[in-house]
This record gives structure tokens, sequence and C-alpha cells, in this order.
């Protein structure tokens, strides 16, 4: 394998990994919002757009079969560049809606494949050492790229809008022609500095070994536990998040709508301040110590305070549409605190996948952990919005603080290792 130093592609691999995501699943919201369409189908729309990630293990091991990491990779970005373009071409014409989804789609298979390719190819490209030490670098850059995503990208989107007087469809229309120049270049530049590991390799013969390992994959995957603990630890997958998963949309659409519909009227510019940089910092920061906290008390220990933080502030959203408050400082504030309690918790769901992934097959039982976790998200999100225009956003918020107490109920019947997560178990 040709030596290549970590730092010139971990970095910009990841980066190009978060970006498309990001767009599908955030910079849609805006720009279909911007672009008039109603809450309940702006919802609908891009929560389908979910499902790529929802069963992106079933083809996994087409990745292994049909040539190498590093080719799926450079292809993945490639079509994803030309999928940014698609978006672009088509938000100023009349077919703008059906157009820009078809790409969104495009986008959302090709960075959920990216996503199979680029762990793999992390684990081949690099030994055991600098897999340790590079995993926290990996995870900063896709921050980086949900902040460059949500944060700068929409605010040059609201700025063109300034420059071309409120031309809303061209505006969006050259913030996306902008972001496949940078994704083409990222192609350009791993097609160029990705090392060829010896290891990656396409497995020619192995369809049967690997077809017949998803099989006993899946069987093992539903018999780890007894059947009431595998039950309940797919519940607990499912309903977690599930007040999240109803207020991550739509706390968005809340942010940039109209007073008059109820919203606090935010130009993309402040949005892109509020959730795109400051929401992102708390989630990070929220995260970190998370892991923190979870690595000195283990997971059962720190199980009810995570629950807590993941759900109980949510109420700044109950607050802020009743008050409708004008202050970007006040807004600022809101959306960090809960943000940063939603990462905190968040820490206890990652954990408990590992913790149920443990044993034979953990990659690709985590896999599927994983699959669950974006169901989780999008069940609720088919229908968020619709329930949002029949209720208002003041209804529809409340509900979400009700929706709490599936989190709490669901979590007082996890069993859990008291040891599990502990710093001096994990060394």
């Amino acid at each position: 394998m040709k030596q290549r130093n970590p730092w010139s592609w971990v970095p910009t691999l990841y980066f190009a990994e978060g970006l498309p995501y990001v767009a599908v699943m955030t910079i849609s919201l805006i720009l279909y919002k911007q672009l008039g369409l109603s809450n309940a189908d702006i919802t609908f729309y891009t929560s389908w757009l979910y499902l790529p990630w929802v069963i992106k293990p079933l083809w996994s091991p087409f990745i292994d079969l049909v040539k190498t990491k590093r080719w799926w990779i450079v292809s993945m970005q490639l079509l994803i560049g030309a999928a940014f373009g698609g978006v672009a071409f088509t938000i100023p014409t009349s077919f703008w809606l059906q157009g820009s989804l078809f790409f969104f789609w495009v986008m959302a298979f090709s960075s959920a494949t990216h996503d199979i390719a680029a762990d793999g190819f992390y684990m081949l490209g690099l030994d055991q050492h600098q897999q340790a030490w590079f995993v926290g670098i990996r995870s900063t850059f896709y921050r980086f790229a949900t902040i460059f995503g949500q944060g700068i990208l929409v605010m040059i989107a609201g700025n063109l809008q300034v420059i071309f007087r409120n031309s809303i469809p061209f505006s969006w229309s050259l913030m996306f022609y902008g972001v496949t120049g940078i994704f083409l270049s990222l192609w350009l530049w791993h097609s160029y500095i990705l090392p060829r590991p010896k290891e990656d390799v396409k497995r020619e013969d192995a369809s049967t070994a690997i077809f017949q390992g998803f099989t006993d994959m899946l069987v093992t995957f539903v018999n780890k536990f007894p059947l009431r603990e595998v039950i309940i630890g797919l519940l607990f997958m499912l309903l977690y998040r599930m007040p999240e998963g109803l207020l991550a949309k739509i706390s968005a659409l809340f942010l940039i709508d109209a007073p008059h519909n109820g919203g606090l009227g935010l130009s993309p510019q402040e949005y892109g301040l509020v959730q795109g940089t400051v929401g992102v910092i708390g989630l990070t920061l929220g995260g970190i110590l998370g892991g923190m906290a979870a690595s000195k008390g283990g997971l059962k220990k720190w199980l009810w305070p995570m629950v807590c933080a993941i759900t109980l502030p949510n109420i700044v959203y109950v607050y802020m549409s009743y008050v409708l408050p004008s202050s970007l400082i006040i807004i600022n504030v809101c959306v960090f605190f809960e943000q940063f309690g939603y990462g905190f918790g968040f820490t206890a769901y990652m954990l408990y996948l590992i913790y149920y992934s443990q044993g034979a097959f953990k990659t690709s039982h985590y896999a599927l952990c994983t699959a669950f976790m974006a169901l989780s998200m999008m069940i609720p999100g088919l229908f968020a919005g619709a329930l949002q225009e029949a209720v208002g956003y003041r209804m529809f918020f409340i509900i979400v603080m009700i929706a709490c107490s599936l989190t709490f109920i669901i979590s007082a019947f996890l069993k859990i290792d008291p040891n599990f997560g502990k710093k001096e178990k994990c060394e």
C-alpha cells in the first residue's frame, strides 16, 4: 500500500460523509419552507429520505462483493456531487418539487452507501493505533460538515436572497451549484489521495459465505438475549428518541415560520446562526460531556440523568411558542440548552446500541441497531407536520412533552450490566 498521511484524507473523507446527510435532513427543510411547501408535506417527503439509512444493512454485503471500498467511496462522491448539481438545476424550474426530491433521493442512497464504504475503508486504511487516534478527528470533521451545512450554507442562501432582491429559487440554486463545486473537488481529491490498502479487494468467491453469514447474523440478533429483553431492547431503540423524532423537523420549521403562523420568523442568516451554529456547538459539547460522564460511572448509573437530559429541555419550545421571543440571545440560549441536553442524553442511546451489539457479529449487529435508530426518526417525522398543522405549534410542543413519558417508561424496563461503559472495563 502506498503510504498516505491520514491527515490528508481522514478529515476530508468524513467532511464528505457529513455534508450530504445534513443537506438531505436539514437544508431540504429550509429550502422547501422558503419555496412555499406546507409543513405536512415537508415533513412527510423529507422523512422518507431516512429510508436509505434504515435499510442500508440489507445491501452492505454487496459492498464487499462488488469492487473495492475505495471504488465505492470515489464513485458515490461523484454521484453525490451530481445530485447536488441536479438539485441546483431543478429548483428554478416548474417541476422543482419532483425534480429536487428525485435528486435528494439519489443523494440519500449514495450517502448511505458512502457511509458503509467509508467506515469500512477507515479500518482498512489505518492500523489499530491510528484508528483509535483519529476516531475523535473523524467525529470533529463530521460536526464541521454539520455546521458548514446547516449554518454557513443556509446563511449564504439568505445573503444571496438579499443580494438578488429576494429571488428565493435563484439564490438557493446558486448555493447548491456552489456545493456541487465543493463536492466535485472532494471527489477529485479523494480519487488522488486515498490509499490503496492490500486488504481492500472485492471478494468474488465469498458470495455464499457472506449471505450465509448475513442469515446467521440476523438469527443471532434476535436470539442474543431472552425474548423479553430483545423486545424491550428494540422498543427502546424505537421509542427513546420518539420526542426528538417529532421535534427535530418541526423545531426547524418553527424557527423560520412567519409570526402570524405562530413561528419566530427567523431569516435564513439568523437560522444558520441559531440552529446551524450555536445549536450544533451545544449538541457537540453535550455529547462530549455525556461520553466523559458515562466512561466514569457507566451507562446504568447515568441512564436516568441522560433520560432527563434528552426529554425535559424540550420544554424550551413550549416556552418560545407562547412567548415568541424576538431577542436572538434568548432564542440562542433556548436552542443551545435543548441541543446540549439532547447531545448529553443521546450518549445513553449510543452506548445501549453498543451494549446490545456485543458478542458475535458485533459490527453487523451495530449496523442493524443504527437502522432502528434511523427508523425511530423516520416514523414520527412522517406525520409530525400534519399533526402540527392540525393543532398549532403551541399544542404540538405540549404533545412532544407528553410523548417524553414514552422515553421514561421504556427506559425503566432496561436491564444493563452496571459495569458496562466504565473506563476500567473498556481498557
